[in-house]
């Protein structure tokens, strides 16, 4: 008897298992965007930095910066999405949460402030 309750309560666990979908995400925003820029400092030449942001489908992403092609900083960000604006929220208090829209008009598309300065561009 406890042989057939097992084998019953496996088999409705995996019923119920399978039932669930995950509603599939197609959000514009979806993949990476980008930022560089140069600067000169004194006495060291020239210094290149660049901001990443990855967007994936369940809403999450990673921020990462780096300064001469080197790692210096990352973190993790929420994202959302209302009345045409996203909301980037991040995981670590040293970084500002920013609200931006997306411009497709512009190739490549990219990500504005909402002064219309633009925060980053596709890759």
């Amino acid at each position: 008897m406890k042989k057939l309750f097992s084998l019953l309560s496996i088999i409705g666990i995996i019923a119920l298992s399978n039932c669930s979908q995950v509603p599939e995400n197609n959000d514009p925003i979806l993949g990476i965007w980008a930022k560089t820029g140069s600067s000169t400092i004194e006495g060291k030449g020239t210094e290149t930095t660049r901001e990443e942001w990855i967007f994936n489908d369940v809403y999450l992403g990673r921020y990462q910066s780096y300064s001469n092609s080197k790692l210096v900083f990352y973190t993790d960000f929420k994202w959302s999405f209302e009345n045409g604006t996203y909301t980037i929220i991040y995981g670590d208090p040293q970084v500002t949460d920013v609200t931006v829209s997306l411009v497709k008009a512009q190739d490549p598309e990219i990500l504005a402030l909402g002064n219309g300065s633009v925060f980053a561009t596709r890759e």
